[in-house]
């Protein structure tokens, strides 16, 4: 699990140099969604990490997903959320590189519209100037294959998207000593009750539940 802890660290010792150490993937809007999927099966030999009629992870190597695609085909052409690059994510080397960064920008006034602990990953969204979504996260298992058998699992059948985390406390316990991996599970950092970022108005496609 990742083991880097702030806690003997001064309150504001914050390294200007901290990036991310991979690009993880990209989620795309799709209209033609079965037609996306398979075009994305052929040409990366793609396998799927978990498929249903709202939503799809896919992936080329050992990563639980490079891919995610939305189903939009029941959504009006005018809709903005109808169709193209819904976000691109980067990941961090470990929680405290991730908190790191989010409390450096933080005190440059970007602030992420919505936290939230996936399940396999732990991730902060951003909106950059002109309104592109940048996923800024850190993976909540310590091998590859424990967060692709996360995919498999009733919780993420029941729950693909996530649960919210107050970034702010998250860190507070990280300062305080909780180890890193209580602090990655989610539930670890709750938001307040009503305040939970609204992922989409979008309605399900017909005859998904």
């Amino acid at each position: 699990m990742n083991t880097s802890v702030l806690a003997d660290q001064p309150a504001k010792v914050i390294s200007p140099k901290i990036v991310p150490s991979k690009l993880a993937h990209f989620v795309i809007r799709a209209r033609h969604f079965p037609a996306m999927l398979a075009w994305y099966r052929t040409v990366f030999h793609a396998k799927t990490s978990f498929e249903n009629p709202v939503i799809a992870f896919l992936t080329y190597d050992e990563e639980h997903h490079r891919f995610a695609f939305l189903n939009t085909a029941h959504l009006p052409a005018a809709d903005k959320m109808y169709a193209g690059v819904d976000h691109v994510a980067f990941t961090y080397a470990n929680l405290s590189d991730l908190l790191l960064t989010y409390e450096r920008l933080k005190d440059q006034d970007i602030r992420p519209f919505w936290c939230i602990n996936h399940g396999p990953t732990t991730s902060m969204y951003y909106r950059d100037p002109e309104g592109n979504e940048l996923e800024l996260q850190v993976d909540n298992y310590d091998t590859v294959e424990e967060a692709c058998g996360y995919f498999q699992t009733d919780a993420f059948a029941a729950n693909p998207i996530g649960v919210d985390f107050n970034p702010d406390e998250l860190l507070r316990k990280l300062r305080a000593g909780v180890p890193v991996n209580k602090l990655l599970r989610q539930g670890s950092a709750p938001v307040e009750p009503g305040k939970a970022y609204v992922f989409t108005t979008m309605p399900p496609p017909p005859g998904a539940a």
